[in-house]
């Protein structure tokens, strides 16, 4: 497993982790408490597509600049 360098990461003042965890799990469940357990999983799979598509896009970018 690779030994993360926290120093390198410095806390950033006046973000709350904590508070956007909540909020974005409250908008998750806003979006989804109607939903059928099929629907949440067509929710999952779509999303997941969308996040692979734009970490390909990423890798394409990052390549592009080197």
């Amino acid at each position: 497993m690779t030994k993360i360098n926290w120093d390198k990461y410095p806390p950033i003042p006046g973000f709350d982790s904590v508070r956007m965890k909540r909020e974005i799990q409250a908008k998750i469940y806003e979006e989804t408490e109607h939903m059928t357990l099929e629907g949440q999983r067509e929710r999952i799979r779509k999303r997941a597509e969308q996040f692979d598509e734009e970490q390909r896009l990423r890798r394409i970018e990052r390549e592009a600049e080197t």
